[in-house]
């Protein structure tokens, strides 16, 4: 049986992932592009760990063997599938059982895979200790109000070649009260552990790295210290775009996409709920319960920003040490323009050649 380490998995060029391991295991936490190809269902799993802990192992072995038998054929032929350009790699959450059983299987069909040695934990430990040592000597920090567009100016400066981690991507989540409009529920710790550290590849060996002025937690995730710390000390990039405008991306971002789904409304008025909460003046509320009865969304962004978002933000800059410098800009287009413009005045160049691992 073909064994394969995690250090070795990571200089593998397009390896196929197949996570063998049950559904609500492989969505608690997986490896980035690994594919599900479940040996058991959650309820399956669930039935065989009671008569282990109830009868003993050797009843559980044998109630996963009835299992499995009739599931070879349909298993094996899943698998094949995704057998075309790369080395088959099967994993489970240790490494025991079920990857061994799977990768016999696979030998025997004349399909030829290797075995993750220590599973899917092997490799959440693994990122886990080299997560503080990866990141770039220097963090160039974008700061700015709610709607000046700095998630869409990091896609952009990304596609020009810069060295970006976009955190709110990794997150599943914009870092607000409506933040995973649209998104799901967003990304749990490990998800999120598991998409930094693959950035984090793709950027290896740049000597800087831009990303957003977030807080530590966004969503369900939190930042490394180590990463809080770089931003702290980084350059910092502070943009500004007109009211208008920063309404405008938000409708585009929150609004149109979304606004004749059946969830919206409830989806808004339950984030909404939030705000009011926090907000001490009746009037403001009050203007805002009307926006939300006549579904008046631009009206109701522009009395968020200006009495619940904008009041809130610059506290935070307090935090970092560096230098900052102030771009003004009328659109994301622009403003990528612009930060290009001063990063080239600060030295910093595209780094074009990424790292192309996973």
């Amino acid at each position: 049986m073909k064994e394969i380490t995690v250090e070795e998995l990571m200089t593998m060029k397009n390896p196929i992932i197949i996570d063998i391991r049950s559904p609500i295991e492989f969505n608690d936490g997986a490896i980035p592009g690994a594919i599900n190809v479940p040996l058991f269902t959650d309820e399956e799993r669930q039935e065989i760990g009671t008569i282990y802990k109830q009868v003993g192992q050797a009843a559980a072995k044998w109630r996963a063997m009835e299992l499995v038998s009739p599931k070879i054929p349909y298993l094996l032929q899943t698998i094949k599938s995704f057998n075309k350009d790369g080395e088959l790699i099967i994993h489970c959450w240790r490494g025991g059982m079920r990857s061994k059983a799977v990768v016999t299987f696979l030998e025997f069909a004349g399909l030829y895979s290797w075995r993750l040695v220590g599973g899917y934990k092997s490799y959440r430990n693994y990122i886990l200790e080299k997560l503080p040592t990866m990141l770039p000597s220097q963090a160039i920090v974008l700061h700015g109000l709610t709607g000046v567009g700095k998630t869409e100016v990091l896609k952009i400066l990304k596609q020009k070649g810069y060295a970006v981690l976009d955190l709110e991507e990794m997150a599943g989540h914009r870092g607000s009260i409506f933040g995973t409009i649209g998104l799901g529920d967003g990304y749990n710790q490990k998800t999120f552990d598991a998409l930094l550290f693959k950035g984090l590849q793709e950027i290896h060996g740049s000597d800087y790295f831009l990303v957003e002025a977030e807080s530590k937690r966004i969503g369900k995730a939190v930042q490394p210290e180590e990463l809080m710390t770089s931003k702290f000390k980084g350059i910092n990039i502070y943009l500004h775009s007109p009211i208008e405008q920063r309404v405008r991306q938000l409708v585009t971002e929150y609004v149109l996409p979304f606004k004749d789904q059946p969830w919206y409304l409830e989806k808004i008025s339950v984030s909404l709920e939030k705000v009011l909460r926090r907000i001490k003046d009746n009037d403001i509320k009050k203007g805002l319960m009307q926006t939300l009865e006549d579904q008046n969304y631009p009206e109701m962004i522009q009395i968020l920003l200006e009495h619940y978002y904008d009041p809130r933000y610059d506290h935070a800059r307090q935090d970092y040490e560096g230098e900052f410098f102030d771009i003004f800009a009328e659109d994301p287009i622009d403003a990528a323009d612009k930060i290009t413009t001063k990063l080239k005045e600060l030295s910093v160049r595209p780094q074009l050649v990424l790292n192309n691992q996973f």
